[in-house]
């Protein structure tokens, strides 16, 4: 059974980064894509990036897309989002999730408890 358990979460300036963590137990990274998608009140559901097995691939969502960096350590079976020049809009819990299959277009198997993000000044 997937297990996925997320951190790294803070309060932090507009402009500022942060670095969030997953560490996963249960799913093979090298037969599963993995994700981050965050949720805030009143907003959708987003997925923001993904990672893919197959070459490494990488997918963003357009509002993180040049801000955000999606990568894995696979040895350690360990997902990271960096975020960079974070915005107010940014403010979300964070999730970590695991694709189905190999493909970031498949749907969420499994995801943990989330992070809190803040950014606020």
């Amino acid at each position: 059974q997937a297990r996925l358990v997320e951190s790294g979460g803070d309060l932090v300036q507009p402009g500022g980064s942060l670095r969030l963590s997953c560490v996963a137990s249960g799913v093979h990274m090298d037969y599963h894509a993995m994700a981050w998608f965050r949720q805030a009140p009143g907003k959708q559901h987003e997925e923001v990036a993904c990672i893919s097995p197959i070459d490494g691939r990488t997918d963003y969502a357009n509002s993180v897309k040049g801000r955000f960096t999606i990568s894995r350590d696979r040895a350690k079976n360990m997902v990271f989002l960096q975020l960079y020049s974070l915005k107010p809009d940014d403010t979300a819990v964070y999730y970590c999730a695991s694709k189905e299959g190999y493909g970031c277009y498949q749907p969420d198997q499994a995801w943990g408890q989330g992070t809190q993000v803040t950014v606020s000044s």
